[in-house]
């Protein structure tokens, strides 16, 4: 049988506009500002990231390897001609019943949106996780979120019946 141990960590990934950096401390400053409008948060609730708190958290994830039979592949997206940070993408691996499993979510701020930075991105880290041993894609998607339920449907993603981790989400498979 198969160890999570065993799946890679997320390596830089390259797209025609983007880097997919490979998420490290420092990357809090540039994620803080980008987090903070509080039209990213309409569908998961809470408040913007404070820079404190994702310092905490992306610390927390650096250190986790693969704690709880988890490995936590989170990258920075950064346009690759200006230079700037336009958003995030992870995946959250898993061993399943039929090999490894990948809880994937994204996120673009909201000044970089409808210029298909997610879909590329994406396409990317599904390309990389399917090439590592990922059998299985899950996400949830709030059942009010239309454009990531297009991405989702786009990249081979369905709805499910099966219960999401949060009220007012839908869980995709694929």
């Amino acid at each position: 049988m198969a160890s999570i141990d065993g799946f890679p960590q997320a390596p830089a990934l390259q797209t025609r506009r983007l880097t997919l950096e490979p998420l490290w401390l420092d990357h809090a400053d540039e994620m803080a500002p980008l987090l903070a409008d509080p039209r990213l948060h309409e569908f998961t609730g809470g408040e913007p990231p404070t820079l404190q708190y994702l310092r905490e958290s992306y610390r927390k994830r650096l250190s986790a390897g693969t704690a709880g039979g988890r490995r936590w592949c989170n990258w920075v997206l950064r346009h690759r001609e200006a230079g700037v940070v336009v958003g995030g993408i992870q995946a959250e691996v898993r061993l399943g019943d039929g090999g490894f499993v990948a809880e994937v979510a994204w996120i673009v701020g909201c000044e970089h949106q409808r210029r298909g930075y997610a879909r590329e991105a994406v396409e990317a880290m599904l390309m990389w996780l399917r090439a590592a041993g990922v059998g299985q894609v899950v996400g949830d998607i709030h059942e009010r979120n239309e454009p990531s339920q297009r991405l989702a449907r786009a990249m081979g993603l369905a709805p499910t019946d099966e219960p999401a981790e949060h009220a007012g989400d839908v869980r995709w498979r694929g």
